[in-house]
Order: C-alpha cells, then sequence, then structure tokens
C-alpha cells in the first residue's frame, strides 16, 4: 500500500474530506450487509450535512471549529459503518436492523454539530465556546432533523444516543429507550475514538486545532468552586505530551464504559483492526516527542477545510 494520505481514512481508499466519497461507501457497506437498494434518506443526510458544514442551511452558520470539522464527522461515520457491518456479521442481521443502521449513521453525522453557530447567535465568537455543552446542542439539532427525513419515531432516542460521544453525562446514566440503542451507543462512542485518534495527523490536529478550541471553550484550564484555577493544559505542546496519559483514560473507555465494541472492526476488516494499528502509532509518535520534548517531529500538514486559525496558530493562545 503506498504511504496513507492525510485527507485519506486507514485504508487509504476513501477521502474522509469528500462528503460523496463517504456516503458511497457507507451506502456500499449498507447494500452489500443487508442485500438491499440505498434508501433516499441514507443519501440525503450526507447531502444535508454537507450543506450544515457549508454554512448553506438557513439557519446556521459555517462551521468554524477546525477540529471538530467536517472530515472529523465524516471519518467518524465511517467508522461507526465499519463497527455496525462488524458487529452484524459478529451476531446477526436482527442485532442491528437496517432501520437501525441508518439510525446509527445519521448520529454519527450529526454527533458534533452542537459545535455550529445559529446565525443569531451574537454572543459566541467560534463554536469551540460550546465545547461544554456542544452534545446536548447537537441533541436538541437531532429532535428537530429525524422528522424531515420521516424518522420522528427516533428523534428522542437519538437525542439520547449522541450523548455516548460526550462527557456531559457518564455513560452507565445516560437513559435510552432499550438495549439496541445501548449498543448503538456503545459503537457510536468508540467510533468517535477510533476515527481521530487514527487520523494520519492526528497530532499536528492536536497541536494547531484541538488546543485552540480547549482554550475558546474553557477546558485548557479549571476554576474550582473555591476560586482556584487548575491548569488541565498549559500549551499545545503540554497538550501533545499528555496525549499518552489521554490514551489511557481513551483505552479504559473503549474497553469498560463502552463494553469493548470497538473489537467489531477487526470483524469488518477480515481479522485486523486497522483503527486500533493507526492509533496507536500515533502514540507511539507522541510518546517520543514527549521524551525528546521536540515538537518540530510534527511534521505533517492536515487538510484546511474550514475559515479558522491556520497551522501554527496554536502558539499565538498560549495561556
Amino acid at each position: 500500500m503506498h504511504e496513507r494520505r492525510n485527507d485519506y481514512d486507514v485504508t487509504n481508499r476513501v477521502n474522509t474530506t469528500d462528503p460523496k466519497a463517504v456516503s458511497e461507501e457507507v451506502c456500499r457497506i449498507y447494500r452489500d450487509l443487508y442485500q438491499l437498494g440505498t434508501p433516499r434518506n441514507l443519501n440525503q443526510v450526507f447531502t444535508d450535512l454537507a450543506r450544515l458544514y457549508r454554512g448553506e442551511n438557513p439557519g446556521y452558520c459555517e462551521c468554524d471549529t477546525d477540529y471538530h470539522d467536517v472530515q472529523h464527522v465524516l471519518d467518524v461515520t465511517l467508522g461507526m459503518a465499519r463497527l455496525m457491518d462488524g458487529c452484524v456479521r459478529a451476531t446477526s442481521s436482527e442485532t442491528i436492523t437496517e432501520r437501525l443502521f441508518r439510525f446509527g449513521i445519521i448520529t454519527a453525522l450529526h454527533h458534533d454539530c452542537g459545535y455550529i453557530r445559529h446565525r443569531k447567535d451574537t454572543k459566541h465568537a467560534n463554536g469551540a465556546e460550546y465545547t461544554a455543552v456542544h452534545v446536548s446542542r447537537g441533541a436538541r439539532f437531532l429532535e428537530e432533523y429525524l422528522p424531515t427525513i420521516g424518522m420522528a419515531d427516533l428523534a428522542q432516542a437519538a437525542a439520547r444516543t449522541v450523548h455516548f460521544t460526550g462527557y456531559e453525562i457518564p455513560v452507565d446514566k445516560i437513559r435510552v429507550p432499550g438495549p439496541e440503542f445501548r449498543l448503538i451507543g456503545n459503537l457510536l462512542g468508540s467510533a468517535d475514538i477510533l476515527a481521530q485518534m487514527a487520523d494520519r495527523c492526528y497530532l499536528e490536529k492536536c497541536y494547531d486545532r484541538l488546543y485552540p478550541e480547549f482554550v475558546r471553550g474553557g477546558i485548557a484550564r479549571k476554576r474550582h468552586k473555591d476560586g482556584h484555577e487548575e491548569i488541565i493544559f498549559a500549551s499545545a505542546a503540554d497538550l501533545i505530551f499528555k496525549t499518552p496519559r489521554f490514551y489511557q483514560g481513551a483505552t479504559k473507555r473503549l474497553k469498560q464504559d463502552l463494553g469493548g465494541c470497538y473489537n467489531y472492526i477487526a470483524e469488518h476488516f477480515g481479522g485486523q483492526n486497522l483503527y486500533f494499528d493507526e492509533l496507536e502509532k500515533n502514540i507511539s509518535h507522541a510518546r517520543s516527542i514527549a521524551v525528546e520534548g521536540d515538537i518540530s517531529l510534527l511534521r505533517r500538514r492536515p487538510p484546511k477545510l474550514t475559515e479558522g486559525a491556520e497551522p501554527g496558530q496554536a502558539q499565538k493562545l498560549l495561556i
């Protein structure tokens, strides 16, 4: 296989910056798995998502969060389709029905839409300021969106299931209508972790894009009730140095909180978990950077898909 491209998935076959390319692959997985034609609303949701992130939805601004951009949600959605495929192949089509598969794709596509600002929003200058509540905002969006594509009966379930990607509610406290939605939630939360950490430019994105979002969202520092301010990440470099520690927590979340559902990817790929393989390469590189203390080892240039900060802007936001 040729060297993996920065705008492609773990197989180096699907361009994760292109909604049409990801839609085609997800629909192919659907047809192959259920031996059915592609439902109209499965194509439609990708078109609607692309319009939302481009600022073509009448009520919303263009996506302006550089880390949580359209590539991220498309990458997660592709991972979600593969996880659901692996799950069905390891169990049965009764575990995840074709309609539940579509439900999983829809929630994956919109799991971070809570970062996108309303056009009437004059209080916030960037979607990253919604970091702490973006999942709840996305849940409200899904409640309004699902009825428009003929899935009104699943709107409330979607609003709850999307919380498996965030930290507003502990996983074991999320209330869903039934065990099938908890399974979808576990798969969705797993896809969110695997896809972003397996991104070829994951570390560069953390340095140039995620840290500025943490600053804007109030995540880099935490103020306690007694007034004491705790510095979580002192700089973009500090975020990279602490990534191996974050990986330990992410591994626990994958294996325990989300029920080990990440393993279903191997079933899709015929025995190999390509996402975990790429993820571990990134973490190994992060460990080397931390040991050397040399941020210049971050040399990849991720695709630029928003109007936010250009690469290198992280240094200007040090706190």
